[in-house]
């Protein structure tokens, strides 16, 4: 452990403004800090962890001043309680015969590979079954990507481990009030997203069904991507039409994660009726070989007292 002639600390002035309006001003604010060297980026953002600050669209940093002080400690974010006594809570959208998930994919055709009439000459009087058929794409209602899906020598769905897709602590990033479409690194950072899934709500699943939810979709910045992918998570979700802007034929957020070994849930639904914290967030596909989505049926158990 350093002495205190070795430790650091900084004050500054800081200009906060937010993605859905308004702002805060900070002067002669204080913190500890690693090193004399601390750039105004890495202050900014060590500034909005500090005070668990949301939906921040920029942070200017000024006056700032290196003090050799003394550690006081830092403040983080609550921790979420254990949740008991769960309720369960939906996420997936129904896949129906002939809906449109994606504009340009066909839509899923359902149809009887066995009726139910025809089943009772099967078996004994009284006795009948239904066997259906789907034809679809696997890009269908609310689905997983996996690695395979951007990389050929990712992981594909029978590869994933269930470890990262069931039984996850889920932490909710809510910028269904923001102004903008894209989702930046600002709006993580007070997040601890490692090892979680992070589902990101946007409020756009409203618009499921109608021609609106096809544009002017919410989607994640690369550099939020890229922050995502450095932190780990276990994965990431998000309630639209695609995690990355359809614009950008790169599509670096579905790159940045995938290349992470990052699985991406997109077309979530229902996430304004989870809590911050304190649920635990489901979503694995069937174990399918060489293929790279699937739909799941993504749920959250939510502890009743949320």
């Amino acid at each position: 452990m350093s002495d205190n002639t070795e430790e650091w600390r900084v004050q500054f002035d800081a200009r906060v403004t937010f993605a859905n309006g308004g702002g805060l001003q900070a002067e002669g604010f204080r913190l500890d800090a690693p090193g004399p060297d601390i750039g105004d980026g890495a202050l900014g953002e060590l500034f909005l962890r500090h005070l668990g600050l949301l939906m921040v669209d920029q942070v200017a940093i000024s006056n700032k001043q290196m003090l050799r002080e003394p550690h006081k400690g830092s403040r983080g974010t609550a921790a979420a309680e254990p949740s008991t006594g769960p309720r369960t809570v939906d996420l997936s959208h129904e896949i129906r015969d002939g809906m449109v998930t994606y504009p340009g994919l066909p839509a899923p055709e359902i149809t009887d590979h066995l009726s139910r009439e025809a089943s009772r000459e099967l078996y004994a009087a009284g006795t009948e079954f239904s066997i259906s058929r789907i034809s679809m794409v696997a890009n269908t209602g609310t689905y997983l990507d996996s690695p395979f899906h951007r990389f050929a020598g990712g992981a594909d769905l029978a590869a994933l481990a269930l470890s990262r897709l069931t039984d996850l602590e889920g932490v909710v990033i809510r910028v269904a009030d923001s102004s903008e479409r894209a989702v930046g690194r600002s709006v993580l950072l007070p997040y601890d997203v490692a090892g979680k899934a992070v589902l990101i709500h946007t409020g756009w699943d409203r618009n499921w069904g109608t021609e609106r939810y096809a544009s002017g979709y919410p989607y994640l910045t690369a550099d939020a991507a890229a922050w995502l992918a450095e932190q780990q998570p276990a994965v990431v979700g998000i309630d639209s039409l695609n995690i990355d802007d359809a614009d950008d034929g790169s599509r670096p957020a579905h790159t940045a994660l995938l290349d992470a070994g990052i699985p991406i849930v997109e077309h979530l639904r229902g996430l304004e009726q989870l809590p911050p914290y304190g649920f635990r967030f489901h979503a694995a596909p069937p174990a399918i070989e060489g293929m790279g989505t699937f739909p799941v049926r993504a749920y959250a158990l939510v502890d009743q007292d949320r």
